[in-house]
């Protein structure tokens, strides 16, 4: 596979330069064919997966030549694409600030009208997703960290009405649709993912926040914390959630257990919210979510605390708790994730995308149902942590790079 590199100039003018320009670069050679990607010695090499594949999936390439276009640069820490219907993207800069960017990688004014974020660590604003009506109502959606006053947050969501035109960008009649309970003094575990199933309803990935006092609470009903929540638009509660009537459950978990969700998306087929959590030293999890499951976190996890301790009694498997499809240990630090479902790269279609932090690099997933049958890790040369993966309305593959001068790439076909 051959991975070249263009600049956001060529970018400008891809059909006049022909594909790749004087600076094209070419990135490492796949590992064999049919040997694992990764070769690091596990954290906690005395874990056992629980069925055969769950982990180290075999290294599986497409042979895919590809170029990789400088769409926009000078975003500072971009953490979410989503793409407007006439093909511009809505991007989240995580210290607060929402830009309109063009196929030109022209960036707009910061849209105005959205509400104050705690910026600190990994707080900030965060996701973005477009109202499954935006042509009809111009509804975005966002998470953010939600300052609480006295030093403590939480995650909650708004939604506002998009309008252009006669200045800078604005939403207007903005709405608190959802506030995560209980607030935290920790700067960490925002979660954040959003994703709307096929009835229009929006699931939202909530951390656990990392502190002790946190994490405990991703096991326990009362609380929002380590859990997937489901509500309708408007922020009220789905008639059909698991918990609804259950004494000492908060009405809108849907499925409980989860750690630090960064990536999240719906199954193009099945419909069914696939996510995928951060770890702490492995443990890395894709979990595939269903109404009312139990995914284990603290009880049950691969990998260790970050000390080198055991997580809890050190236990992977419990009855009653789900198995993660696959895990990654030592870990990649997910962010960001999109089945590939385009025209443009036809022997990457059925993939799985996901980002990855801490190895700056892009993750395919080949599967087998819901089953990974195989790993191949793309951009491993770009040298940046890749916060963010989409795909356009034109078939390219868009990752948002995590830095002070973030950028948006592209991937299209060689030549």
């Amino acid at each position: 596979m051959r991975h070249l590199l263009l600049t956001t100039a060529c970018a400008a003018i891809l059909a006049a330069c022909g594909g790749s320009d004087g600076n094209a670069q070419q990135s490492a050679a796949p590992a064999p064919s049919g040997e694992p990607w990764e070769t690091r010695p596990a954290n906690a090499p005395s874990q056992q997966p629980a069925f055969p594949g769950q982990t180290r999936a075999p290294e599986v390439s497409a042979d895919v030549d590809y170029q990789v276009v400088t769409v926009a640069d000078g975003l500072e820490k971009p953490w979410a694409v989503t793409f407007l219907p006439d093909g511009r993207m809505l991007v989240t800069e995580k210290p607060g600030r929402l830009r309109i960017v063009t196929g030109a990688g022209e960036l707009s004014q910061p849209v105005a009208g959205l509400p104050e974020v705690d910026a600190r660590d990994q707080g900030g604003l965060l996701d973005v997703v477009l109202d499954p009506d935006f042509d009809e109502n111009r509804l975005i959606y966002w998470s953010y960290a939600e300052p609480r006053g006295g030093g403590q947050n939480a995650t909650a969501v708004a939604r506002g009405r998009l309008v252009e035109g006669g200045g800078a960008p604005r939403v207007e009649d903005v709405q608190v649709i959802y506030q995560q309970q209980p607030a935290m003094d920790s700067t960490k575990h925002f979660g954040s993912r959003l994703v709307f199933d096929r009835e229009g309803r929006l699931y939202v990935a909530l951390g656990e926040r990392s502190i002790m006092a946190g994490r405990v609470q991703a096991q326990q009903m009362d609380s929002a914390l380590g859990k997937i929540v489901r509500i309708n638009p408007d922020g009220s509660i789905p008639e059909d959630n698991p918990f609804v009537g259950q004494e000492g459950a908060r009405p809108e978990i849907f499925a409980l257990g989860v750690r630090n969700v960064q990536a999240a998306a719906l199954h193009p087929e099945t419909g069914k919210l696939w996510e995928i959590e951060h770890g702490a030293r492995g443990g890395d999890e894709l979990n595939i979510i269903e109404a009312g499951k139990n995914y284990g976190w603290p009880t049950i996890t691969y990998g260790l605390e970050y000390s080198g301790g055991p997580i809890g009694e050190g236990l992977t498997q419990k009855e009653g708790m789900e198995q993660p499809a696959y895990y990654w240990d030592p870990v990649i630090a997910p962010s960001g994730m999109v089945f590939y479902q385009g025209d443009m790269f036809p022997a990457w279609r059925g993939s799985l995308f996901v980002g990855a932090l801490k190895d700056k690099h892009l993750v395919r997933l080949t599967l087998d149902g819901e089953r990974v049958t195989g790993e191949d890790r793309l951009l491993t040369d770009v040298g940046e942590r890749i916060r963010d993966v989409a795909v356009g309305p034109d078939g390219a593959i868009y990752v948002a790079t995590d830095s002070a001068q973030g950028r948006i790439l592209k991937l299209v076909p060689a030549g």
